[in-house]
């Protein structure tokens, strides 16, 4: 009986979204702590719990089939902002320095495989949210808002293409038992749909945001490893993090893991039902 085997299908851009929501002790511009806090969360899912035995919970290990990456290069063009009307290189913002440096850190990562789609060169500045509530209450004028108010409404192509497609040839291959997607919303509805009519488990991680509906109707299963959902989970605690690459290499036999409790008690020096005796 071999291992059974799992891989990580991650929206780049809904990840950095809810950077905070996975660490909150991450900066978000730091690009190798945020790559390798992208690689410690998709690591988490190759232990997962499967049930209990005696009111003791029972993990299962995954083997590490390979993480993908979906995101597309910053916008690098020349604009105008819409107030103000002064000129602004979008190439030398710290954003785009960020994202470039996080790609080249991801294709460093052991199984990972990075992504890339593009940005549609058609940007417009956005009335941001709050400025149109300030509006519509009247609390401010037209003439009151300022640069801040907007913000760059860029759109992202070929990254459900991409997914789909590796989607299809991880289904048609029978690569992986378990596809896990963090992803929040329903675009990738089609890629999980095809997954479970070839017999994957399709679960996934929302990092704490609310789903659409038909998310939940066309996977198997939610397992959020949020920051928020693990506190309010303490049933589940994190496991050690020196154990968690033991799955990355291929190879390893199955194993059915003890419990979180259990391993942390010999790890002490103390026998597992000492307080039952």
């Amino acid at each position: 009986m071999t291992m059974r085997r799992l891989a990580i299908m991650i929206d780049g851009a809904f990840f950095l979204k809810r950077l905070k929501n996975v660490d909150p002790n991450v900066p978000w511009n730091e690009p190798s702590q945020v790559a390798n806090l992208i690689f410690r969360h998709a690591l988490r899912h190759t232990n997962q719990r499967i049930g209990t035995k005696n009111r003791t919970p029972i993990f299962c290990d995954f083997e590490l089939y390979r993480i993908f990456f979906y995101d597309c290069p910053p916008i690098e063009k020349k604009m105008h902002l819409p107030i103000s009307k002064r000129s602004i290189d979008f190439a030398k913002s710290d954003i785009a320095k960020f994202r470039l440096n996080l790609h080249k850190e991801l294709l460093k990562k052991r199984k990972v495989a990075l992504r890339l789609g593009h940005l549609i060169e058609t940007a417009t500045w956005k009335l941001k949210f709050e400025a149109q509530t300030k509006l519509l209450r009247k609390e401010v004028t037209w003439e009151q808002l300022t640069d801040d108010d907007f913000s760059l409404d860029v759109i992202q192509k070929g990254i459900d293409m991409r997914l789909g497609i590796d989607v299809a040839s991880l289904a048609y291959k029978n690569a992986v038992d378990q596809i896990i997607m963090i992803v929040g919303d329903s675009d990738f509805v089609p890629a999980a749909k095809l997954a479970r009519r070839e017999g994957i488990d399709v679960v996934i991680d929302p990092l704490g945001y609310g789903l659409h509906d038909h998310l939940y109707e066309h996977t198997d299963g939610v397992r959020d490893l949020s920051y928020k959902a693990k506190k309010q989970t303490p049933s589940e605690p994190e496991q050690f993090a020196d154990e968690l690459p033991q799955n990355v290499d291929n190879g390893n036999q199955p194993n059915m893991q003890k419990s979180f409790w259990r391993r942390r008690n010999q790890r002490k020096g103390h026998r597992p039902h000492d307080s039952q005796k």
